[in-house]
């Protein structure tokens, strides 16, 4: 059982992580996890946090449910059952420093191309190659929301498209990772009882909920601005986590 300082403190990062995500459908995670790992052990952390996930996208999607672009949803979800497969069967996952970079560089490297060689989710093929790259790292490393935006960036979609489309997307990857852990989740209601994770996840609605005023003020040029300035830091982080990682391995037990 957590102590009450590490359950508030994981309680009030909810909230924030689940507003900053029903912003710009990004980061929020991000920050859920690292808390998580500091205050769990990895397994129940991991659990907890697809739990979490899972239900802060839920609450997106039932928000701007009539701006889902669903073509993209499930093109998106059937390269995602491939990778999900891929998972299964494939017992090598690469070194942490290698997922990293990967992660970190990925998006950077997107960023620099042409226009015309953009991968936009829209074009043919980039919505199953995508949801395929997000499950593998997501079950590799825990996250891979910088790559996803990385997709979503270089399309021409609105803001509350892209916003509603990417939760339900993430609706479907956090179930598959969800389900890949799902061993563990004994271990995680050891260390978080339901009913605080009844609490956590009210937490995410209200967070999600107090988002859209935010993002209905905002413009498709802010937003896009605003996305990218976020996947480069992320994609920075990443790239020294992992530079990092190859100097000092023992630095495995700090969170990023």
């Amino acid at each position: 059982m957590i102590s009450l300082f590490a359950g508030l403190a994981i309680g009030a990062v909810t909230f924030v992580g689940a507003f900053t995500s029903g912003i710009f459908g990004m980061v929020g995670g991000q920050i859920i996890l690292a808390v998580l790992l500091y205050y769990l052990p990895v397994s129940a952390a991991m659990t907890l946090f697809s739990a979490l996930m899972f239900m802060s996208g839920l609450w997106r999607g039932v928000l701007w449910r009539h701006h889902i672009d669903w073509s993209l949803t499930w093109r998106f979800v059937a390269g995602s059952i491939l990778g999900y497969v891929l998972m299964l069967f494939i017992a090598f996952v690469p070194p942490k420093p290698v997922i990293y970079l990967g992660l970190g560089l990925t998006p950077l490297i997107g960023s620099l191309l042409p226009k015309h060689m953009a991968p936009d989710i829209t074009k043919r093929g980039m919505a199953s190659f995508c949801g395929f790259i997000v499950i593998v790292l997501q079950i590799s490393i825990g996250g891979a929301g910088n790559v996803l935006d990385m997709f979503f960036q270089a399309s021409k979609l609105s803001r509350h498209v892209i916003v509603a489309t990417k939760a339900v997307t993430q609706l479907f990857s956090q179930a598959m990772r969800f389900l890949y852990f799902g061993a563990l989740a004994l271990e995680a209601s050891e260390h978080v009882p339901i009913w605080l994770f009844g609490i956590y996840v009210l937490l995410t609605f209200a967070g999600g909920s107090a988002a859209t005023g935010v993002l209905n003020r905002m413009t498709d040029a802010n937003f896009r601005k605003w996305t990218q300035w976020l996947i480069l830091a992320l994609s920075a982080a990443y790239t020294g986590r992992g530079l990092w990682l190859l100097v000092f391995p023992s630095g495995a037990s700090v969170i990023l």
